[in-house]
């Protein structure tokens, strides 16, 4: 009985050695969180100009021509997919892989018929194993990631799309709706649709192009395209940290009820150990009277 306590006592302080840990990750996870929530929302305001200037430059053109904005026949997909590079946060790799999987088997009968661009360890790993060829991945993404960070394969995924390599281009992320709830995305990036103007109060601005509406948007369109992706990756590391979060969260509410469980194992066999204790030493008592 001596035994069995010793290993009990010691798997509760085992657990809340766990506890102190989970419960520390999960306040560094809630900081970051907020971190990355307020740079996703200080990239907004970038994001949001240059689509007023392609709108208002696409509208006051007629007629206007550029490969990002043309709809071609379908041969070839491709698909930027957004994952991270470490593990402990739920569901969130399985979810945006498994819709991603869904994805291509319903949409193509052959891995010649599209082509991957992976951020993060974790999408590049299940791939890997999968014999999946991918054209370009990035991993070792800080949880607070630059635009520079991920320049190189947003630019090789829209200057594919201009070349004609593909004829669409998805981006696959988790979108971040708090840190309960992350939604598995798959949206078309390319080719784009014209961006509308949004009706403002007041006066608007009236802008001048040089050396021509047309240069200006050929220089535009794939900035803008690259700074939706820098904003999908922004939305899918708040993703992340959330998920992070609320796995951190439930386990440590999981190893607070199991000391708790184990606590009232330890006390019902202290318990039954003192009883026998007692019972011996009458009986002793009684044969000794006897």
């Amino acid at each position: 009985m001596a035994k069995g306590m010793r290993e009990i006592k010691r798997q509760i302080k085992s657990v809340q050695s766990t506890k102190q840990i989970t419960k520390a990750m999960e306040m560094v996870a809630a900081a970051k969180l907020r971190k990355a929530q307020e740079k996703a929302e200080a990239a907004r305001p970038y994001s949001e100009k240059l689509k007023e200037v392609v709108a208002s430059i696409a509208k006051s053109t007629q007629g206007v021509q550029h490969p990002m904005l043309e709809s071609r026949p379908v041969k070839k997909t491709a698909y930027l997919v957004i994952t991270s590079d470490r593990g402990l946060a739920g569901g969130y790799n399985a979810n945006i892989l498994r819709q991603v999987n869904l994805t291509l088997k319903e949409k193509h009968n052959s891995q010649n018929d599209y082509e991957l661009f992976v951020i993060g360890r974790k999408g590049r790993d299940y791939f890997k194993r999968r014999e999946m060829a991918m054209t370009s991945t990035t991993t070792d993404l800080s949880d607070s990631p630059s635009f520079a960070d991920i320049k190189s394969i947003a630019h090789e995924a829209v200057k594919g799309f201009e070349l004609g390599k593909f004829d669409e281009l998805y981006i696959c992320y988790n979108r971040f709706v708090n840190a309960l709830t992350q939604i598995p995305t798959v949206e078309r990036l390319l080719p784009m649709e014209t961006p509308e103007v949004t009706a403002a109060e007041g006066p608007t601005a009236s802008y001048e192009y040089e050396p021509s509406p047309e240069a200006v948007l050929e220089v535009l369109l794939p900035r803008y395209a690259e700074t939706l992706i820098y904003g999908a990756l922004l939305n899918g590391k708040a993703s992340e940290l959330g998920a992070k979060m609320t796995a951190m969260g439930n386990a440590t509410k999981n190893a607070s009820k199991l000391i708790n469980d184990l606590s009232l194992t330890y006390n019902r066999a202290r318990q039954a150990a003192i009883t026998q204790e007692i019972t011996e030493i009458v009986a002793g008592a009684n044969a000794a009277q006897g």
